[in-house]
């Protein structure tokens, strides 16, 4: 229930789990705004085949019950502005799409289910609408790059694959965490429960996957399933990309480099330099810079269309050692201050600095080696896929992830359309 209530319980504004002696548990969650308050109540166990709707709850017996758990403060609610009664179940669909394992390679998906309608668990690790959106994010990003001819077709079986393992993972969780916070105090019992060490323990361990930041690179695919590097120890293959503060060389702004870009389906590549200033013929980073925008063997040159902006695909962006006061900007490499739209007018929102004065130097933060830097590509939904030196080109874009994309000379879904490149599927879809 979501009330307004006056308490002289005193972490009325922090997240509490509190187990009662004999009345069960509660979870307080404090909502938005400084005052209201949401309340996770525990109530009697369902007897077998008999559903919640019998019971015929209300809300007097919701604050009733809170009331006695949190005994001897006091609750006085007054006002409810939502509430609802649920059962526990965790439930798991076995596709998130329509087609069967043994079809896979037969034929394509054309439905799709997300959130709810394939996994259901206790809210009481919030991750509901949290675990949606990663399954939407997930599946947004892959629709869009196949309807935009970036992408073959055959990406969208990789939905079902790795959200399903991620949801397996997700219930798994929340079955030993609802035993956990229904479970009575070991210290009051025979030895049958739980203590708050336990319960503490078990939730600071699983902290990755209720953030949204799992490591999942089993799961995940289109990653590197060796660990090829340790140039980047804090940037781990399979986790979401890690954001920190740095200092944008242009303008000297401080942001942080996650939020400088969008949620646009382009894949990234952060490079992060070696020490060398950038200007000079020994910079691994100039040469990278070299290898991305000539080489025909650069996934930036192979799978930009003709006449696109540069970075239309693959959006590279550099942070380097250097303080932004001694680097000069026109001597950076140009591949870095592209030339884009329809007035070729200058990005410069493509490079960085550490942020040496705030103590925020994101190389120490992120454990990158500082003499060899590193490559981190990233995924349209934010998804580390590779990790690695600045030098090794020959590994820069794996068969798992080139197997997917193909280059059209024109990135435009209804020019596709026309010219008859789109799969009938996808005109069905739309």
């Amino acid at each position: 229930m979501d009330v307004l209530a006056v308490t002289d319980f005193p972490d009325i504004r922090i997240k509490s789990l509190i187990q009662s002696a004999h009345e069960g548990s509660i979870l307080l969650l404090p909502r938005e705004g400084g005052y209201l308050v949401r309340i996770y109540v525990e109530l009697d166990k369902l007897n077998e085949n008999e559903r919640v709707s019998s019971r015929n709850i209300t809300i007097d017996r919701l604050i009733a019950a809170a009331q006695r758990i949190l005994h001897p403060y006091i609750l006085e609610v007054k006002e409810v502005a939502w509430w609802s009664v649920y059962e526990i179940g965790q439930r798991l669909c076995d596709k998130f799409d329509d087609v069967p394992d043994a079809e896979v390679a037969s034929r394509l998906p054309h439905i799709f289910i997300a959130g709810d309608a394939c996994h259901t668990h206790s809210p009481k690790a919030g991750q509901g609408m949290n675990v949606s959106m990663q399954d939407t994010f997930n599946l947004g990003w892959k629709l869009s790059s196949v309807l935009l001819g970036r992408c073959a077709p055959k990406l969208l079986h990789t939905y079902s694959a790795e959200r399903q393992a991620i949801a397996k993972e997700l219930i798994e969780f929340d079955r030993e965490w609802a035993k956990m916070l229904s479970a009575p105090l070991k210290s009051l019992t025979d030895g049958e429960g739980v203590e708050p060490a336990e319960v503490q323990r078990y939730f600071r361990q699983a902290r990755t996957l209720h953030c949204g930041n799992g490591d999942h690179v089993q799961a995940v695919a289109h990653l590197r399933r060796t660990r090829l590097s340790a140039s980047g120890q804090g940037l781990v293959i399979g986790m979401r990309f890690h954001s920190a503060p740095v200092i944008r060389l242009a303008d000297a702004k401080s942001v942080r480099l996650g939020d400088t870009t969008k949620a646009d389906g382009r894949w990234r590549m952060f490079a992060f330099a070696d020490r060398q200033a950038p200007s000079a013929r020994s910079s691994r980073m100039r040469a990278l810079c070299g290898f991305l925008a000539d080489s025909p063997q650069s996934p930036v040159h192979r799978y930009t269309p003709a006449k696109a902006d540069i970075d239309s695909v693959i959006d590279v962006r550099a942070v380097f050692q250097q303080s932004h006061c001694e680097l000069n900007l026109e001597a950076m490499p140009q591949f870095l201050l592209p030339r884009k739209g329809r007035y070729g007018l200058r990005d410069y929102e493509k490079l960085f600095c550490p942020d040496l004065k705030g103590g925020n130097d994101i190389f120490d933060m992120r454990g990158i080696d500082r003499n060899r830097g590193c490559v981190v590509v990233v995924r349209p939904d934010q998804y580390i896929a590779h990790v690695l030196p600045l030098d090794a080109y020959a590994d820069l874009w794996p068969s798992s992830m080139a197997s997917c994309f193909q280059k059209l000379e024109r990135a435009d879904l209804f020019a596709a359309v026309e010219e008859g490149s789109t799969p009938r599927f996808l005109l069905r879809t739309l």
